[in-house]
């Protein structure tokens, strides 16, 4: 969890609040991070080209036959009760309807093994070769990142297939029928649960049991609704949903590259005053001649 930062006297009743927009919208830059950092690397251009650009021509043909057969008729059911915003919750419906088809034939099966790859080339760019060693053969002698990937020497899973996440989903897609508020509550709510899993790879490596992981996704829960919220609003993006299924993937390992930097930073620099807080006593007086 990022550190609270402290205000000035006068503004410090809007601490609380401030540190909580802080923390959101910093998870909530990685997913846009992660593509300008995916851009930035060639590297991870063939893993998109060769293995899923076409998933990429598929999910299309299945959104463009969704959108020919069965928007007209949720827009003209939706109108009834949101008027002129009903194209809006009309298009997040139909969307919502393909991401449930894509998620259940082949995002499970056919990606996850191209996001472990990205997760962990990511990982060693930010220079935790040492973490990603003990998982997987690694060829130090290779030109990039992504080449000195070998054979996993364990499990290696970025978002394990979930029917209970598929069964959320659907089950949330009604949501879209409530008028002004339905359709981002649909977001933020299956965001939230996208979100979860965002460092599940990162657990994976450190060797973090069931109970582990959970208390470490609930002590940066809000920060995982907002990095998923993020990557759900891309992942609804037809054509590109599966590009930014990689690019989002980059970012969360470029966040738990800096968690885990941050983790192995010892608290205090050698040489370095710790910093003292006014508000704070002074440390008790202790008569020790030794």
């Amino acid at each position: 969890m990022a550190p609270e930062t402290r205000l000035l006297p006068p503004l410090r009743s809007f601490e609380r609040p401030y540190n909580y927009f802080r923390r959101a919208l910093g998870a909530a830059s990685y997913p846009l991070r992660g593509i300008y950092y995916f851009l930035r690397h060639p590297a991870f251009y063939p893993l998109f080209f060769g293995r899923l650009l076409p998933l990429s021509i598929i999910s299309t043909l299945v959104y463009i036959i969704l959108f020919v057969f069965t928007f007209l008729p949720q827009f003209a059911f939706l109108a009834i009760f949101h008027g002129r915003g009903a194209w809006l919750n009309a298009v997040v419906l139909v969307l919502g309807e393909g991401l449930v088809i894509i998620q259940g034939l082949f995002e499970g099966f056919f990606v996850d093994e191209c996001r472990v790859d990205i997760f962990d080339a990511t990982l060693i760019n930010e220079d935790l070769e040492s973490l990603v060693a003990p998982h997987r053969l690694l060829f130090p002698d290779a030109p990039n990142s992504v080449k000195k990937l070998g054979k996993p020497t364990s499990a290696a899973v970025y978002q394990p297939w979930s029917l209970i996440q598929i069964i959320e989903l659907i089950v949330c897609l009604p949501l879209n029928f409530i008028p002004y508020f339905g359709t981002p509550a649909f977001i933020i709510i299956t965001g939230a649960r996208l979100g979860t899993f965002a460092h599940y790879r990162w657990f994976e490596l450190r060797g973090l049991d069931k109970k582990e992981r959970k208390a470490a996704i609930r002590n940066r829960s809000w920060e995982y609704t907002w990095f998923g919220t993020v990557a759900m609003i891309l992942n609804l993006i037809p054509v590109l949903s599966f590009f930014f299924l990689l690019t989002s993937t980059a970012g969360s390992s470029l966040w738990a590259a800096k968690l885990e930097h941050q983790m192995r930073r010892p608290l205090d620099a050698p040489g370095e005053v710790p910093e003292h807080n006014d508000d704070e006593p002074p440390p008790p007086y202790v008569d020790d001649p030794v």
